[in-house]
């Protein structure tokens, strides 16, 4: 017989990536499976010392937390295009590199501790959860010899999961992911030309860092990050093939968008009155997301212009220096209950950067997008909603008053014309079929929207059928 539980290590991302994985793991919970996070004592996001369904395995690092947020935020500004006159210096890039170089020598000694890798291997664990975000975790499946399961959105050009997991991805039809996004699945004959360029600087450039030698003293003998990532047995694709462009997957891809989407809670007293005084108009929901820092004044005051100019009032995700073209319809916080106003009746329309989790709670509550990418995956998921005639994309580094007012009138007009053809896929539950590879169970349960039911299920179900396996050996 099947075991009623299993015990999963997961090792979780930052930022808007724990909240994610947040979501994954208490569905795993709920399903009476014992859950351990493994996390650093430098995490900035995950808050260990709170108690939690689950329980939490904390190894030490010389950083602090402050420190440790420093370096992953000078990293993500990086690429942003707001940002990108901060960093015109070579020595300031070289400092934002070094700084991130000595925070994962101090991440890999405290996570590969010979005392934390016994008490890991003597815990017996069923399978680790990762996200890529996380450094290591195909090493640390590796060294702990069990199943890794990956939870992730894409890599450039599909590099990793070519090179490194074997899918195909033909550049004749399947447009490469890039951070200056422009390419959809319907190219001409130059677009093509472009994105078979594309894929050729990406595969050129990958090797560079996935196949350096790793060090023997993690893995006892000399290998490449692509050949212990190529190990990963499962992964979930933090997208749904609905909203995909048509391509090529292998049996162990599996498609999990909108996993952590629910129904909005009440917002507390404050918001509330705020939100019902918009009267019939409504209001506006704006976040960069939680990796960003704040934006530049100048580029604050332009957004605030042009928001004070719509007649709905605005809830904006905000905690810099107060704009000088506030208006009085704006109401800054420092954190929003994001679902929970996409949810509201009186939202109207979503400013966003193009994260995952705020895309598929908007496609959720069938709110209209207008869309800021800054930087990774942001342009290619906001190109996705786009061309489905959810969205309407802005270039954030040109962006003026009259563009961001012209695009919030238009994006309700161009999704009210989508709206009835979407909203169907955000709530189906369609038990469909099973399958096997690798002698892991993997069911699949649910439909667009519902991925928060078909995560838990085709996790939950490798580690039962790798448990069974484990007891006939």
């Amino acid at each position: 017989p099947l075991p009623k539980s299993c015990c999963v290590l997961v090792l979780p991302g930052e930022y808007s990536h724990w909240h994610n994985m947040r979501a994954l793991i208490d569905a795993l919970v709920d399903r009476n499976h014992s859950v351990t996070v493994l996390v650093s004592s430098s995490s900035p996001t995950v808050q260990h010392t709170r108690k939690e369904r689950f329980d939490f395995i904390v190894y030490k690092v010389n950083m602090t937390k402050e420190e440790a947020n420093s370096v992953l935020r000078d990293m993500i500004h990086l690429g942003t295009n707001d940002t990108a006159n901060k960093y015109k210096g070579d020595f300031i890039v070289w400092r934002v590199f070094s700084n991130f170089m000595a925070f994962l020598t101090d991440i890999s000694k405290g996570m590969f501790h010979e005392d934390l890798l016994h008490t890991l291997r003597e815990s017996h664990y069923d399978v680790l959860l990762s996200d890529p975000m996380m450094l290591f975790p195909d090493l640390m499946a590796e060294k702990l010899n069990i199943p890794h399961v990956l939870s992730m959105r894409a890599t450039f050009a599909y590099v990793a999961e070519r090179l490194c997991g074997q899918m195909p991805a033909p550049p004749s039809y399947v447009p490469a992911v890039a951070l200056h996004d422009h390419l959809t699945d319907h190219m001409s004959f130059i677009e093509r030309v472009e994105n078979m360029l594309l894929y050729i600087i990406h595969t050129t450039i990958f090797p560079l860092g996935m196949n350096c030698t790793i060090s023997p003293y993690v893995t006892g003998k000399p290998t490449t990050m692509c050949e212990t990532i190529g190990k990963t047995d499962i992964m979930l694709i933090r997208t749904y093939w609905d909203f995909e462009y048509p391509r090529p997957l292998l049996p162990n891809f599996k498609f999990v968008g909108g996993l952590h989407c629910k129904p909005a809670k009440p917002l507390s007293k404050d918001l509330e009155e705020f939100v019902q005084s918009s009267g019939d108009h409504g209001i506006i929901v704006f976040s960069l997301g939680s990796m960003l820092g704040n934006l530049t004044l100048e580029r604050a005051n332009t957004i605030a212009s042009a928001l004070g100019q719509m007649p709905q009032k605005v809830v904006w995700r905000y905690n810099g220096k107060t704009p000088e073209t506030l208006a009085p319809n704006t109401k800054l916080c420092d954190w929003i209950p994001q679902n929970d106003l996409l949810g509201h009746p009186k939202t109207k329309a979503f400013i966003t950067h193009g994260g995952t989790n705020g895309l598929y709670e908007a496609i959720y509550h069938g709110v209209p997008m207008v869309g800021l990418p800054l930087w990774g995956d942001q342009p290619d998921n906001l190109l996705h909603m786009k061309t489905k005639g959810a969205a309407v994309v802005l270039d954030i580094s040109s962006i003026q008053s009259k563009d961001l007012v012209d695009a919030l009138k238009t994006g309700n007009n161009v999704y009210t014309a989508q709206k009835n053809k979407m909203a169907p896929h955000c709530n189906t539950q369609d038990p469909s079929m099973g399958w096997r590879r690798k002698g892991l169970g993997i069911w699949k349960v649910g439909g667009v929207g519902s991925g928060f039911n078909l995560a838990p299920w085709i996790l939950c179900s490798a580690v039962r059928t790798i448990s069974k396996n484990k007891g006939n050996t």
